[in-house]
């Protein structure tokens, strides 16, 4: 099953949690939260981020952003 576009996923072969941005044949595009370079990956690879998982990768980007770190 291939998430929908706009869901929260984390990619299992990097601990990363991004959107699901669109569908490329066999692949996933998935964009980081807060933006960034989208990567490939195949849909076995990627599962649903719990609500958890999502409060945490956001509050990551905006404590980041507020440090400067990212724009």
């Amino acid at each position: 099953m291939k998430p929908p576009i706009g869901a929260y996923v984390i990619d299992t072969r990097t601990g990363k949690v991004g959107t699901v941005m669109g569908h490329m044949g066999p692949y996933l595009q998935v964009r980081p939260i807060g933006g960034g370079r989208e990567w490939d990956c195949e849909p076995e690879r990627l599962r649903i981020a719990t609500p958890s998982e999502r409060l945490r990768a956001s509050t990551a980007y905006v404590n980041a952003r507020s440090r400067g770190e990212v724009p």
